[in-house]
């Protein structure tokens, strides 16, 4: 109980000075010339003043408030290594224990690191777990915080921590750990295709290593050397980077007897693919409507590099024009097609015939071109049904049909054959989902014979329209009707030209996402997504390898046709294997080497300097391995006082309290007052008669 002394005034501050300051003047007058009834006219000013201020005697009833103390469990994956665990739960039991002895102590217990979340898996971010745990406590209430932790925290302040109270920790693991690492120092986000990327890793080991370590790189899960490295030294490495897209590296190391983990021994580093300029060859066999859509089209890709030439007058005609104004420049056919055939991703022929501008042999180079693995397209007209045809030349045997020799003039609305429907190349187009198709006719049809390969598009009278093949190593597409430019030109609300003629170059040129068959998979978040593209009406499960080396079957469903999606949450972050018939895939999950892993050897330094800046103290719980969880006696100081010692640690205890009733006493009130008061004036009148 308190208690206390408060005046209650019956009239304001002001009015009693303007009423008992003059005749407290008069009073000390009369007592200064010792007039007689001097005192009892001060004792009655007094007992007027006394009622006027009304003093009351006031009791508080209080109940002291707890001080809060929290204690910080970490539980991140680099706890679960060897005995820290164990010892984690130890320590959490014994503290809670003794606190438990201490009524002034309110506690709390944070599990950080327990979270989904990837960012907070991959990283011990204690700290923030502090802040949160005293975000509604008053800082006159914070008592202290008690980190168990091995010491790996990476949101720890590098000088004092925004923390008004002891903080003290208590590390896991032992002083005697060994480990070794692999991390890249310099690892690109991007390489060319096919050429050779630069990149640099460290191999460091908490042991005074001098032998070379062996250093196995893997290229999309497949080794492609075995290096020589200097423990603690910056090593080069070059890489070839072997296709478009995601890309990954990876590094690994021997695990060494008596390491903590094996899961820091490998380094991934994720690099995308960028193809150097593609290098396209149109060759047009004479002017028509639709030249230009091939041209405009292939200008417009920043990727590709475009030689295109177009025979305006071929050689038989005879017309008396001087040969040196036959041309700008004379069609170099033998530079393009026997000399430099080989750096061209691909090559068109646009309505064109054989007119004796190539020599015959030519055609054999293109040939062979196409089954070393090169890529064809013709866009045909009627020249491919005619005598001239390319058909009738020794290309033949890279050609995926036959002409006929008729050519069909009929109005038909291009449509996807089955196939087409599930078909990268034309899956999906703009307008295809309805019937008829939403985009305009084509009015000119080839006709071809037993044609192979993929019909995907068919033509009036379900003759093919679209044919895709794979000619040894290569690739031949043949587009049987020159009327695409119809849609360019936006006749009768024209056609995904665009689209359409873009994927068949980029899938002739190999482009990874055209693929029939492809099996891909990408970790977002701790989510494992799956996507299968395919031909066939079911894939059947996917197989899926942990980073633990635990074996998953996931069911893929039908996302849309030639499509297959599927996904697994999963807990564990590193390099996923997925397999699924003949086809495999690496998929990262997680944020790539993360902090978390790597380095994982429990160590005091990190906290020491925030612990000793608050006035706390960091100290191991067990100092081998195998040996007993030593805690130190907890004991209550107060907010000036030393907060730690050789054996014990400080949590400051509070003086904050919380009010819960109050009693008033008036001292000058009731009969009492009034008699008092009476008394006083009475004496003084009856002094005053006299």
């Amino acid at each position: 109980m308190n208690w206390s002394i408060s005046f209650e005034p019956l009239l304001s501050w002001p009015l009693l000075a303007l009423v008992l300051v003059p005749l407290s003047l008069l009073a000390l007058v009369g007592l200064w010339f010792r007039q007689r009834g001097a005192v009892l006219r001060f004792v009655a000013l007094l007992a007027l003043a006394a009622a006027l201020f009304n003093p009351v005697f006031l009791n508080e009833e209080r109940e002291p408030l707890k001080s809060v103390v929290a204690l910080i469990v970490d539980r991140s994956q680099s706890q679960d290594i060897g005995e820290r665990t164990k010892q984690t739960d130890e320590a959490l039991a014994g503290l809670q224990q003794r606190l438990g002895r201490f009524k002034q102590f309110d506690v709390r217990v944070v599990e950080a690191g327990k979270s989904e979340a990837a960012e907070e898996r991959t990283a011990t971010r204690l700290f923030g777990a502090l802040e949160g745990a005293f975000r509604d406590v008053p800082p006159s209430r914070v008592g202290g915080a008690i980190m168990i932790t091995d010491g790996e925290v990476h949101d720890a302040p590098a000088g004092t921590p925004e923390f008004n109270a002891p903080l003290h920790a208590l590390i896991t693991g032992n002083e005697h750990e060994k480990d070794r690492r692999i991390r890249f120092e310099n690892a690109p986000r991007f390489g060319l295709v096919g050429k050779p990327l630069d990149m640099s890793y460290r191999v460091i080991s908490t042991e005074n290593e001098t032998a070379p370590v062996d250093v196995r790189v893997s290229v999309n899960g497949e080794q492609v050397s075995v290096e020589h490295a200097i423990v603690g030294q910056a090593m080069p490495l070059q890489v070839t980077i072997p296709g478009a897209g995601r890309n990954i590296i990876e590094l690994a190391i021997d695990r060494e007897p008596g390491e903590l983990t094996d899961t820091n021994n490998r380094a991934i580093a994720l690099v995308d693919g960028i193809r150097e300029n593609l290098r396209v060859l149109l060759v047009s066999g004479e002017p028509h409507a639709g030249e230009r859509t091939w041209r405009n089209l292939l200008k417009s890709d920043a990727s590709v590099d475009l030689v295109h030439f177009t025979i305006l007058r071929p050689p038989e005609k005879q017309d008396g024009t001087p040969i040196n104004e036959l041309s700008l420049i004379a069609f170099p056919t033998r530079e393009l097609f026997v000399e430099k055939i080989k750096d061209f991703d691909l090559i068109i022929f646009d309505r064109y015939q054989h007119r004796d501008v190539l020599p015959i042999l030519y055609y054999d180079y293109i040939s062979e071109y196409v089954e070393k693995g090169g890529a064809l397209l013709i866009a045909a007209g009627p020249e491919y049904a005619g005598e001239a045809s390319i058909a009738r030349t020794p290309l033949m045997s890279a050609l995926p049909a036959m002409p006929t020799g008729e050519v069909v003039d009929k109005a038909f609305y291009p449509r996807l054959t089955d196939l087409g429907q599930r078909h990268p190349v034309t899956r999906g187009l703009d307008g295809s989902a309805t019937e008829p198709p939403h985009w305009s006719r084509w009015f000119r049809t080839i006709g071809v014979q037993n044609p192979q390969g993929e019909v995907v598009m068919k033509g009036a009278d379900n003759r093919p329209l679209l044919l895709l093949d794979r000619k040894g190593e290569g690739r031949v597409g043949m587009l049987l009707s020159d009327q695409g430019w119809l849609w360019a030109r936006g006749f009768e609300g024209g056609g995904p030209h665009v689209q359409l003629y873009r994927r068949i170059a980029h899938w002739l040129m190999k482009e990874p996402e055209l693929e029939e068959e492809r099996l891909t998979a990408e970790g977002r978040g701790m989510v494992l997504e799956i996507r299968r593209q395919t031909m066939a009406d079911d894939p059947g499960p996917a197989q899926i390898i942990t980073p633990s080396g635990k074996t998953l079957t996931v069911k893929l469903d039908k996302s849309e046709p030639g499509v297959f999606l599927g996904s697994v949450q999963t807990s564990e972050i590193g390099l996923f294997q997925v397999a699924n018939g003949d086809l495999t895939a690496l998929a990262h999950v997680g944020p790539v080497n993360a902090p978390e892993f790597a380095d994982v050897v429990s160590t005091p330094d990190r906290l020491k300097a925030p612990a000793e800046a608050t006035g706390g103290s960091v100290r191991r719980l067990a100092s081998s391995a195998g040996s007993a969880v030593t805690l130190p006696s907890i004991v209550p100081v107060r907010s000036a006082g030393e907060a730690s010692g050789s054996d014990w640690i400080g949590l400051r205890t509070t003086d904050d309290s919380v009010l819960k009733a109050v009693s008033r006493v008036p001292l000058f009130g009731g009969f009492l007052g009034l008699g008092l008061l009476l008394l006083a004036m009475g004496s003084m009148w009856y002094r005053e008669g006299r």
